[in-house]
């Protein structure tokens, strides 16, 4: 079947902005995009008018948990209840991911292997889901912060051996935690877990696999270890320093910032049921995290979206109101919708297929109505949400109905 959409604002995930333009879709690719004038029609194909809509690239999120459902104490919660439950909640809240327009996620911690399971079940169409890019449990130290989705190592050989199972259950990326956390109790984030040999030790049984290595790091000295270990993004980044920040930059090591999280657990009042612990880590953090991540767009630290979504009160299918944090820190709209679409499908090795509207890119689009580049808000708004369309196939909106 073959789709033109005509007379509609292209943001093509690079940068550039068509005001009237069409995109063509045969099979689940794109197969031509640009100015109205420019793009011949296909014979035959269905016809949908654009105006007053605007088309985006799927948007990718680089740091969800689909097994937390942003209850007030998540550690509470996956204690609590079986891997059966765990694995039909996360079947939901991918389906309210992707409708939400992101089409491709990478969770980076599950309970267990189970989230290999839901990622062949969306793939072969069986539940509704964005496309998962996953890393299994993430490797900490014994008692370290995420240890309730973690797989526990200490020293060089219990890392390696711990990294090549992940790998061995199915894992697509290798999440370590290279400093304490806000969830975990008795952890404290700016204070450094793993060693720089333990943690390079987990960089090279991944590369050994072709898989990065994308690290949790709060402080700048858990950071500083990840970055001299050979990881490929820091995630949080939230006290960052100028070394820290230089060797991201140097490196071409990504941000993925995470605003969003910090900020709805800060935001929580006394008594919501998020533990005291985990609210008093992140108001105290979260003035520097916004700091911290002005700096990194002002240094050119290469950024990518990640939201944390699973976290207290952090909602999955809310994933675009990071956009919104980003702009509201200084970001430009479009440079928002790059973080979440070219810059993100870079870190995930995936620009061939994903991240821009170009010819022979797989056919994940976002379809809205009004113009993002002037209220960056519209895209958290799911009845503004006029189509999500994922290889070539719409699966929510309005217009899967034309």
């Amino acid at each position: 079947m073959t789709i033109a959409i005509r007379q509609i604002r292209i943001l093509d995930g690079q940068g550039r902005k068509i005001e009237r333009g069409t995109v063509v879709i045969e099979g689940d690719r794109i197969v031509a995009a640009g100015p109205d004038q420019t793009v011949r029609l296909p014979r035959g194909a269905q016809r949908i008018d654009g105006r007053g809509l605007t088309i985006l690239p799927g948007l990718i999120d680089c740091h969800v948990h689909f097994c937390l459902g942003a209850e007030a104490d998540v550690v509470a919660a996956v204690e609590q209840e079986s891997s059966a439950v765990t694995l039909l909640k996360a079947a939901e809240l991918a389906r309210r991911t992707v409708q939400a327009g992101f089409t491709t996620v990478r969770d980076v911690g599950f309970r267990d292997h189970a989230v290999f399971a839901l990622k062949k079940a969306i793939a072969s169409g069986l539940t509704p889901g964005p496309r998962i890019l996953a890393a299994g449990l993430a490797i900490c130290m014994p008692g370290g912060h995420a240890r309730f989705i973690g797989r526990e190592a200490q020293g060089i050989e219990a890392v390696r051996a711990a990294v090549q199972d992940q790998l061995t259950a199915g894992a697509e990326v290798i999440k370590v935690i290279a400093s304490g956390g806000v969830l975990t109790p008795g952890t404290s984030p700016d204070e450094a877990q793993m060693t720089v040999e333990e943690l390079r030790a987990a960089v090279e049984v991944a590369a050994a696999h072709g898989r990065h290595v994308a690290a949790h790091a709060h402080g700048a000295s858990g950071m500083k270890n990840a970055l001299r270990a050979g990881v490929h993004s820091i995630e949080h980044a939230t006290l960052m320093d100028e070394e820290a920040a230089g060797l991201m930059t140097q490196r071409g090591v990504y941000m993925v910032p995470t605003l969003s999280a910090l900020a709805t657990t800060a935001a929580c009042p006394t008594g919501c049921g998020i533990p005291d612990s985990a609210r008093s880590k992140a108001k105290n953090m979260v003035r520097q995290h916004e700091k911290s991540f002005r700096a990194a767009v002002r240094r050119g630290v290469p950024i990518a979206l990640g939201t944390d979504a699973g976290t207290p009160f952090n909602y999955h299918g809310d994933n675009a109101q990071e956009l919104e944090r980003m702009v509201a820190l200084g970001m430009t709209p479009m440079d928002a919708i790059m973080t979440s679409t070219s810059a993100a499908a870079r870190l995930l090795r995936l620009s061939a297929e994903i991240g821009t509207i170009e010819a022979g890119k797989q056919a994940d689009l976002l379809v809205v109505e009004g113009n993002p580049l002037r209220n960056i808000g519209l895209l958290l708004k799911r009845e503004r949400i006029a189509g999500v369309m994922q290889g070539g196939r719409f699966v929510s909106g309005p217009l899967s109905e034309t």
